[in-house]
């Protein structure tokens, strides 16, 4: 028979996420989890098989969390205002105290190789470019950017945002709202 977890997986995943965005994956150890987690090795494999299955739940964690912002511009109609909107509400999102923690995503991008870890990648490019369909979508509404630039429009917004989330690990508030000013001339 079976023993019944003494624990909530997504409590222990919420924990484990949290050591993902402050550390990186690589950085981040199987007893630095157990720790974090507040579980044993054997739970950790048993539940989630390694660090790579406990990582992938954290993502899909993350995909909820972020969704409170994501779901805010797939609702919009504001076209490229909504998408602005949307970079200033992924700042307050990222925010820890005072400190900005970038992206979780963009994050493990910057750290993880495809070869290195082709499922992972997967599923990082797979966020990213959902943030992009979005964009896509609002850029659509808006009757003054040309169908035949939409996409590249969406291309320079991602770059843009992934900056952002990097940018947000060095400068100040203002510095950041800078930037997004600025990005949003161009449109």
């Amino acid at each position: 028979m079976a023993r019944k977890k003494q624990y909530n997986e997504q409590e222990v995943i919420e924990k484990a996420m949290g050591l993902f965005w402050r550390n990186g994956y690589e950085a981040t150890s199987v007893r630095m989890l157990e720790k974090e987690m507040g579980i044993n090795q054997f739970s950790i494999y048993a539940s989630f098989k390694n660090k790579q299955g406990v990582f992938l739940e954290s993502i899909k964690c993350y995909k909820t969390k972020v969704n409170s912002i994501k779901d805010k511009l797939k609702k919009s109609n504001n076209g490229v205002a909504g998408i602005e909107q949307y970079f200033y509400d992924f700042l307050e999102f990222s925010k820890e105290d005072s400190l900005f923690k970038g992206c979780l995503v963009t994050n493990s991008v910057n750290e993880i190789k495809e070869e290195t870890d082709a499922t992972i990648m997967v599923e990082l490019k797979n966020f990213a470019n959902e943030i992009r369909d979005l964009f896509v979508s609002n850029l659509k509404q808006d009757d003054l950017i040309e169908n035949t630039t939409i996409e590249k429009h969406a291309d320079y917004l991602m770059n843009s945002l992934l900056g952002l989330s990097i940018a947000s690990k060095v400068f100040n508030q203002q510095q950041l709202k800078n930037i997004i000013e600025v990005t949003f001339l161009k449109l």
